[in-house]
């Protein structure tokens, strides 16, 4: 099975670097894609914040119903954060991304934070599970990232992260994504030390799109951030729609 726009976006990773914003409805969709974007990802923070829920709290229904709304306005890739690719619900992380792909995904993330627990998997489930991913994009033509969310949740240190990105690059995943990442010395390691695709968050301290270019990562994504600043935005026009 293909989908149209997974070559565009696997080819995307070949070389240099590019920006992948993420927006959380059609018009934001649209009006990326209209700037110029090459690709974009969904947020399931900004998604779930946006429908009066909260990250980790939309159900995977939701989830592929905003897939497909998105990339029903949208010419130029999708890819997905699909959080640990819901590995609970019936037929788990395989049917995940069969309706990911049948809602015209070109790539999906999974992680190693559980939030039911609100701890990071132990290694060898978190590999397991990636495994079991990458088998099922491989059927339905998707690009897999794996992310290591322990740096983030401050729960293991930079060669932890490492440990686990080599893990799940050895398990067959495209991109490596340890979220959190700010320090250019560290991310060069990450860069080295997997010897593949890197995706890197944007955050007040990361280094440029520029510089992470010349890091040799290939990716920046904006996570939540542009969510947060329109929702900024917007409570800033509020209050002065109010007098305040």
């Amino acid at each position: 099975m293909t989908n149209a726009t997974t070559d565009t976006f696997r080819a995307l990773h070949a070389e240099g670097i590019f920006a992948m914003p993420n927006p959380w409805d059609r018009g934001t969709g649209r009006t990326l894609e209209a700037m110029g974007f090459k690709a974009v990802a969904t947020t399931s923070a900004g998604f779930g914040r946006a429908i009066g829920k909260d990250d980790y709290a939309i159900s995977r229904d939701e989830l592929v119903d905003h897939v497909a709304e998105l990339t029903s306005v949208l010419t130029i890739p999708l890819n997905v954060d699909s959080e640990q690719l819901f590995p609970n619900d019936d037929g788990g992380i395989a049917e995940t991304v069969r309706l990911l792909a049948d809602a015209g995904a070109a790539g999906c993330s999974i992680e190693d934070f559980d939030p039911a627990r609100s701890a990071i998997d132990p290694i060898d489930v978190a590999t397991g599970r990636v495994a079991e991913a990458v088998a099922a994009c491989a059927e339905h033509d998707l690009v897999l990232t794996a992310r290591a969310e322990n740096h983030l949740h401050g729960a293991g240190g930079l060669d932890d992260t490492i440990e686990r990105l080599v893990a799940y690059r050895d398990a067959g995943a495209e991109v490596v994504y340890a979220p959190g990442l700010s320090d250019e010395a560290d991310i060069e390691r990450v860069v080295t030390e997997t010897g593949i695709a890197v995706n890197v968050l944007a955050m007040p301290n990361t280094p440029s799109l520029d510089a992470l270019g010349s890091l040799g990562v290939r990716r920046m994504s904006a996570g939540s951030g542009l969510y947060i600043a329109a929702q900024r935005a917007f409570k800033d026009a509020a209050t002065a729609f109010a007098g305040e």
